[in-house]
């Protein structure tokens, strides 16, 4: 298990490729799609307001899932709620301000650092890896002369995904994870793993969700600003939003108070429930290490989608997507991905997913309804629960 980009990764345009888009998408996609074909958990009509939403939260800790925290905006302003509970062993339920890992949500972040820079004229979407970070991208046919970062922030650059690298997986995949939960990484350190294979396909000509390409995207954000990404996150976003529990934690392992728990079923023990709260998050240094809250989350998309993170000519970028190969309901902008549900409605946003956490935060393009959801369990995201929360609130 890992990040959800594993489970989303599929290559298009070269034989040989991962299984079906639909089987492959993480989470929500895999969720909505399965959800297409099956008989909803939700009752259809349920009742007004989000009856619905909070069921589908309720069916998901039927199904296995220790507890789900939710908060919503929409026309009646916001809602927030939570089903089962955020501690198994004090069953102690969820707080609202819960803090929570929110795995590969962090790529938005990561995505509008680098469009805010182009905006101030200190880079181009269309400069190439090469120019930002001379000699980081080369080796086994990685080439950053043919790279863009358009091409990284929106998964058709064919860079390795570092975490398929047979190092990286002896220790942070199965039960070994809890042997290695502290070990330290570095994003140089990541890449160059990732240059010891051959990339995916050659740029442009594929669609592959790598995680190396957000890790080398914000080395790029560095590399241009001369100051440690955190800083621009917090300087850029976190500090003029307000978002005061959204934090980058570096090497530190532990969840900010108040927090519960989080829990996983590895795929070498299925049968045992194991508390991965702490663990070193350097590994997912700026592609899944960000913490945050429902309430922040739902503030930041509101920003972002509602203009107020970037010029109308940057969104506009953000928004320009590329298909998920054959599927024509699903595409991916720069930081952000766009689903047509079943019902008919676009949703704009991100997942997550690892160890502890699965998590979501979309919304409509206008920003007006939004939806942001964390699981602390990982082991639904092969099913449809997620998308079945996602469709409730906006179905």
């Amino acid at each position: 298990m890992a990040d959800a980009g594993v489970r989303r990764a599929r290559r298009t345009g070269r034989a040989g490729g991962r299984r079906t888009l639909r089987a492959t998408l993480a989470m929500l996609v895999t969720a909505v799609t399965v959800a297409v074909a099956a008989p909803s958990a939700v009752p259809a009509g349920a009742g007004a307001g989000h009856e619905r939403t909070r069921a589908a939260m309720e069916a998901a800790v039927r199904d296995g899932i220790p507890g789900v925290l939710a908060r919503a905006h929409d026309g009646r302003g916001p809602w927030q709620d939570s089903a089962g509970v955020s501690d198994l062993t004090t069953r102690r339920p969820y707080l609202p301000g819960d803090h929570f890992r929110t795995a590969s949500i962090a790529k938005t972040f990561v995505a509008t650092v680098l469009l805010q820079l182009e905006a101030e004229g200190r880079l181009a979407m269309g400069d190439t890896v090469e120019t930002r970070l001379p000699g980081v991208v080369r080796g086994h046919g990685h080439d950053g002369r043919k790279i863009t970062i358009r091409r990284l922030l929106n998964h058709t650059s064919g860079v390795f995904n570092y975490l398929d690298d047979p190092t990286v997986r002896e220790k942070a995949y199965g039960k070994a994870f809890l042997e290695h939960r502290h070990d330290a990484w570095s994003g140089e350190q990541l890449v160059r793993l990732a240059m010891t294979h051959a990339p995916n396909f050659a740029p442009g000509t594929g669609w592959y969700y790598s995680n190396t390409e957000y890790t080398l995207a914000a080395m790029i954000v560095e590399r241009v600003t001369g100051h440690p990404y955190a800083t621009e996150l917090r300087r850029r976003i976190t500090e003029p939003l307000g978002l005061h529990s959204t934090t980058l934690p570096g090497a530190d392992s532990r969840l900010p108070r108040p927090s519960g728990r989080a829990y996983t079923r590895f795929h070498d023990d299925p049968g045992t429930t194991h508390d991965v709260t702490e663990f070193n998050p350097s590994l997912l240094w700026a592609v899944g290490d960000l913490i945050s809250t429902t309430a922040d989350l739902d503030r930041f998309l509101g920003a972002l989608l509602g203009g107020r993170l970037l010029p109308p000519a940057q969104l506009a970028e953000m928004t320009t997507t590329v298909p998920l190969g054959d599927d024509a309901d699903s595409a991916t902008g720069l930081g952000l991905f766009r689903y047509r549900l079943p019902c008919g409605v676009e949703v704009w946003g991100h997942d997550g997913l690892f160890y502890g956490t699965q998590s979501i935060a979309y919304a409509t393009r206008d920003a007006a309804h939004r939806l942001v959801l964390d699981f602390n369990g990982d082991w639904l995201a092969g099913t449809r629960a997620a998308g079945d929360v996602l469709r409730a609130e906006f179905c």
